[in-house]
């Protein structure tokens, strides 16, 4: 099988799980088209990911999300949808447009009273956070700038608890991992193997396919 016609069969694989498992919706649809209007970067998660991490938060009986990247909000929507009445979700993006793009996709999907955006840099924000003695988080979605990875990890595990996920998307990035040439590769790959090595973790990249082979690192904190 040559590259074409293995990346049509990676993208046909895609859509059919998102067919039968993540039927069209108005809210995340209208997401996708916002931001693709508004130029935000076509980044998000696909819908057939976006099932897999609400499935995940459902699992994880999740009541607190905290999430480190929002861009439009697409995966947002996913996570505040999982959490019961009493759930809360705080999502960080940096840029303050990419924000406003996902402050309304929230709204019109009447989510707006669960998701508490935070716009600034993560590294402040989250330090903020931890020094304000934040409740714990039952689960963490890594979804920002690929070099910032390892420390994003670093803090997620100050803000976690026995039990907590911590997620981390982009986590093979189309095999660039095997052999990285770039800063954003070698710094995923430098996040997976702290996964891998912290005892304090039990963890797993999914691969997951969508126009190339990328993967999802899922990782609990043991008790």
């Amino acid at each position: 099988m040559n590259g074409d016609d293995l990346g049509k069969l990676l993208r046909d694989v895609d859509a059919y799980i998102g067919e039968l498992f993540a039927p069209p919706d108005a809210a995340l649809q209208t997401a996708l088209e916002d931001s693709q209007r508004a130029g935000l970067p076509e980044i998000h998660v696909s819908p057939s990911q976006g099932r897999l991490l609400q499935l995940l938060a459902e699992i994880a009986g999740a009541r607190r999300v905290l999430e480190i990247g929002t861009l439009g909000g697409y995966s947002t929507i996913h996570f505040a949808r999982a959490l019961p009445d009493d759930g809360a979700l705080i999502s960080l993006e940096l840029d303050e447009r990419h924000a406003d793009v996902a402050r309304t996709n929230i709204e019109r999907a009447e989510l707006s009273d669960k998701v508490e955006l935070r716009v600034g840099d993560a590294r402040e924000l989250l330090a903020a956070l931890a020094e304000s003695g934040v409740e714990p988080f039952d689960l963490v979605f890594i979804d920002a700038d690929k070099e910032g990875y390892p420390e994003y990890l670093e803090w997620s595990m100050k803000l976690s608890q026995p039990g907590t996920l911590i997620l981390g998307d982009n986590a093979i990035r189309g095999g660039g991992v095997l052999d990285p040439k770039d800063d954003s590769a070698r710094a995923t790959r430098q996040f997976n193997r702290m996964l891998a090595e912290d005892e304090r973790l039990s963890s797993i990249i999914l691969p997951i396919l969508r126009e190339r082979i990328d993967g999802l690192a899922i990782a609990r904190v043991r008790a």
